[in-house]
């Protein structure tokens, strides 16, 4: 794809509904008109697949940009990084064929997420299990624990991984508060500090290479003319702040928190791209207004399951499927700013004979056009629905607009009325080559 950029055009790619909306598939179909990539929240709790030639590719903390050549990929100050996870995806990137080292840069100011973090994120997920409290349902991999020392200006950073002393000093000190929570609140077992320490040391040495000032090395790619993709994990209504919390993951996951962590201006956010799938689902516990019964043989929500083949990428887990929440993507537009839409797994919906599209909900006797703020509201909202005419014919791999189905196309733009945002891209397939273009979020309006 050729054209001519604007010199410093800078696009911030997030998820609408509560993640797994085909984030990693956007990014690397972006990256063609960016010269780097940028991580700004979350952890490895996050998962992209990407598919490009038919060969599936799952990433979870680096960058969707790492599969294109020559692209500088970057973790910025807001993401939380596991040693042990981050070399362990680098090792297997290498196996394939993908040079990372030379092109990765990791934030010093990032927080690490170590072993106790972990043993604590599963006890206390056990503990609520065992009291008959609902579970939160998190990945179990530290991630909340990590913020939480962030927070409260204990943690342990990149940074400090290239002082031994320093290092061991700030971990005996948490260690003695993390074994109190382990042992003496939860009943589970202690960590230990030369096995934590010694394998820190460890992947010190191979880390610290990629260890960089990434804010002054975004700022001075930009002033050069770069253009920069930052990329967010999880979705809107998993954001700490603005999702269905205490459902929520860790973490600010809404487009503003791309300046923020990744060391920024927000004055070099140009535009917004909202990813959102043609239906939505949830992993986890938390409300769920168009919820439908997915694990039922001949259901809607069973085919949406299967067909859309809806596991998670990093834990594995079945996906809640519902149909599509136009008043859920309204809070998400309002939050985030988007500027345009795209559109993922429209396919999915081949073959069948309706569509029902959420346009508010009824709520203690009321009418609601958007999302509540409170999980609680949210619980007791009853989706209110358009239906609309299915098609039958596949949209497996088309590239045109035109070439969809007229009632596919209806469906699209029913999205765009009810919404308020316009659809940029329609993704049509997993693999990179199988996107509709209709605006490039790297092109001016």
């Amino acid at each position: 794809m050729t054209m001519n950029l604007t010199a410093g055009r800078n696009v911030v790619v997030v998820g609408t509904q509560w993640g797994d909306e085909g984030k990693g598939k956007l990014v690397d179909w972006l990256t063609e008109s960016a010269q780097g990539v940028v991580r700004f929240q979350g952890g490895h709790n996050a998962g992209h697949t990407l598919v490009i030639g038919g060969v599936k590719t799952a990433l979870h903390l680096i960058p969707s940009g790492i599969m294109r050549t020559g692209v500088k990929c970057y973790i910025g100050n807001g993401v939380v990084v596991a040693p042990a996870k981050l070399l362990e995806e680098i090792e297997g990137l290498e196996k394939a064929g993908v040079e990372v080292r030379s092109r990765l840069r990791i934030s010093q100011a990032c927080p690490l997420i170590l072993p106790f973090h972990v043993a604590l994120d599963v006890a206390r997920e056990a503990s609520r299990e065992k009291a008959g409290v609902e579970k939160i349902g998190t990945t179990g991999r530290g991630i909340g624990p990590s913020y939480e020392d962030k927070i409260a200006r204990r943690a342990l950073r990149v940074q400090d991984l290239k002082d031994p002393e320093r290092f061991a000093e700030k971990l005996r000190e948490l260690l003695d508060l993390y074994n109190y929570m382990l042992v003496d609140r939860l009943g589970a077992q202690a960590v230990d500090f030369d096995a934590i320490f010694d394998e820190a040391m460890r992947h010190a040495r191979l880390i610290e290479p990629m260890m960089a000032d990434v804010s002054r090395e975004l700022n001075e790619a930009h002033r050069n003319g770069a253009n920069l993709l930052f990329e967010g994990a999880q979705g809107t209504l998993l954001d700490v702040d603005h999702g269905t919390y205490p459902y929520v993951t860790s973490s600010n996951c809404v487009a503003g928190n791309a300046a923020a962590g990744a060391g920024v201006g927000p004055g070099m956010l140009h535009y917004i791209l909202g990813i959102t799938k043609a239906y939505c689902t949830r992993v986890g516990g938390g409300p769920f207004p168009t919820e439908l019964e997915w694990d039922k043989p001949g259901t809607v929500g069973y085919h949406l399951s299967t067909v859309g083949i809806e596991k998670g990428v990093t834990t594995g887990r079945a996906r809640r499927c519902g149909w599509f929440d136009a008043a859920l993507l309204k809070r998400s537009a309002q939050v985030n700013g988007l500027s345009g839409l795209c559109i993922t797994k429209l396919d999915v919906l081949d073959g069948l004979s309706e569509l029902k599209l959420c346009t508010g909900y009824e709520l203690d006797g009321g009418f609601a056009d958007i999302l509540p703020q409170s999980a609680d509201d949210i619980a007791r909202c009853k989706p209110i629905y358009e239906t609309l005419e299915g098609w039958s014919e596949s949209t497996v791999g088309i590239t045109q607009y035109d070439k969809l189905p007229i009632n596919a196309r209806l469906y699209l733009q029913r999205i765009e009325q009810t919404t308020g945002v316009p659809i940029h891209m329609v993704s049509t397939g997993p693999d990179r080559e199988q996107t509709i273009l209709l605006h490039h979020p790297y092109l001016p309006d």
